[in-house]
């Protein structure tokens, strides 16, 4: 039937669409369904991306979705899977608009949602001069004047990190900093301030930070800011097919997975930022290739008995 699939993934982004193009070889009956919520199209480029360095992330991900066009057993739709349940061996998904595909197997690819400070002025920021990977911007913040807002030792950890792209970099605590004696003389020994004033908001000229508004009125110029920014779940899919969450530093909510990307559901997959504490594109496009060499010989094994898991 046409909305019969052996794989449908869920979600157009690195993981995704790299997870497709093998599926696509493979000649797998293969769906994509894009909702098109990737967390880095804020940013002007992908920074550290072999091949790509500097690229608008949306110009990847087009790029991407042009080579899938060149495996007729794969098919690309703009959407979202409103809910999803097992059915008779496989999955039914729902479509928002109401169409109903199935599923032998699924790979789940929806990314997670970044939730940065609520700080007035941040939002128009992130993504930019407003960031929480500094492997990712970084070197483009290099030799500026830059700032960690973060407390205790995560404080500790992202000011240092900072001091590998700049000299001048202060540590934001917004109140109380959390730190004890051995911190701070490791801080200053780098040569980083700390300061524990309270922030009003973030100052931003022609769309890049300038200063840091402080309660006492006081501001501070800074060119960058590197933030925490937990990790949250975009979809509901996960628990609705029974896919167990795995908590983490960064998230509490990720789906957890064991090393061939399978989920405690055998024939629900996962790849790429809402399984990993460590997120990056390089590392989803790598999960989400794997995911699919995985995907193609689970259902070989249904198929032919090939012995499965691989050893």
């Amino acid at each position: 039937m046409e909305n019969e699939w052996e794989c449908v993934v869920v979600g157009g982004g690195a993981a995704g669409l790299s997870a497709a193009l093998v599926l696509g070889r493979a000649r797998r009956r293969t769906l994509v369904v894009d909702a098109g919520e990737q967390s880095n199209r804020a940013a002007a480029a992908v920074g550290g991306l072999l091949g790509h360095d500097h690229q608008p992330p949306a110009d990847l991900y087009a790029t991407g979705r042009r080579e899938l066009a060149a495996y007729p057993t794969v098919e690309y739709r703009q959407g979202v899977v409103a809910s999803g349940a097992p059915d008779d061996g496989g999955y039914t998904l729902e479509l928002a608009g109401g169409d109903t595909v199935r599923a032998r197997r699924v790979l789940l690819a929806t990314g997670m949602r970044y939730c940065p400070p609520e700080l007035p002025g941040l939002s128009e920021l992130w993504g930019t001069s407003v960031f929480q990977c500094p492997f990712c911007h970084g070197w483009e913040m290099r030799d500026l004047p830059l700032a960690a807002l973060a407390t205790g030792d995560e404080g500790v950890h992202a000011a240092l990190m900072l001091r590998g792209w700049s000299d001048d970099v202060v540590l934001l605590t917004d109140g109380p900093s959390g730190l004890d004696a051995e911190q701070v003389d490791l801080l200053t020994s780098a040569k980083v301030v700390v300061d524990e004033r309270r922030i009003t908001g973030l100052i931003g000229e022609d769309g890049q930070l300038a200063a840091v508004a402080f309660a006492d009125g006081d501001r501070m110029p800074r060119q960058g800011l590197l933030v925490e920014a937990p990790l949250q779940q975009r979809s509901p899919l996960a628990e609705q097919l029974g896919a167990a969450g795995s908590a983490g530093p960064m998230s509490a909510d990720a789906i957890g997975v064991d090393p061939l990307h399978r989920t405690n559901v055998p024939t629900v997959f996962a790849a790429g930022d809402n399984c990993t504490e460590q997120p990056s594109v390089a590392g989803a496009m790598a999960a989400g290739s794997q995911a699919a060499m995985i995907i193609v010989q689970s259902l070989l094994a249904d198929e032919f008995g090939l012995p499965y898991p691989p050893s």
